[in-house]
């Protein structure tokens, strides 16, 4: 796996190791500098013979504020982070899931793209466009390489987790955690805008 943050790859490779997968590597990579990601990649194939067989990407989270706070950098970073980082890691590994007899790319977009909230445009926006450019590597089915997308609702992660608690709110408590993302970002639940 590759990621930003030594520590956190640390203990999910010991994770994984303790569950009985002794060949888990973790390699500190930034996915906004492309020389970084082919070097990741090319350390990849070496350790596994040149093939992979299954690529996961699963960048967040983008910039939050309401439309008309968000900066151009602002919405520029989230693109950057959760559109381009998934392109650069397919980019870097398709000659190795192109070798496998087998293969598959599953790229993680979120429920917003579905139900809109008023403090997540960019990271919306981001992640409609992560689907949009997933089903145009869907036609990789040629390939024998299959993608697909997973759009999950709200998970309990560390970082939202960490949110909750700077909103005053016990992230812990998944019932408080889910209260607060309706009432601070503004989910909008069964109410599609109108366009006209």
């Amino acid at each position: 796996m590759i990621g930003r943050t030594e520590a956190a790859l640390e203990s999910a490779v010991a994770d994984l190791s303790g569950r009985g997968s002794p060949d888990a590597l973790g390699l500190v990579v930034d996915i906004g500098d492309a020389k970084q990601v082919d070097k990741a990649f090319a350390d990849l194939g070496e350790r596994w013979g040149g093939e992979l067989n299954v690529l996961i990407n699963t960048v967040g989270p983008g910039a939050a504020g309401g439309f008309e706070d968000l900066t151009d950098e602002q919405w520029l970073q989230s693109v950057q982070d959760g559109v381009l980082g998934m392109v650069r890691c397919v980019r870097s590994a398709l000659p190795l899931l192109r070798k496998a007899q087998w293969a598959r790319i599953v790229n993680f977009s979120a429920h917003s793209t579905q139900r809109q909230s008023v403090m997540l445009p960019a990271y919306t926006a981001a992640k409609s466009m992560l689907t949009s450019v997933s089903k145009n590597l869907s036609l990789l089915a040629k390939d024998e390489i299959m993608v697909n997308v997973v759009s999950p609702g709200s998970i309990a992660s560390e970082s939202l987790v960490g949110w909750a608690k700077s909103v005053g709110v016990d992230g812990d408590d998944p019932y408080r955690l889910m209260e607060a993302i309706d009432k601070h970002l503004g989910i909008q639940r069964n109410a599609p805008g109108r366009l006209a």
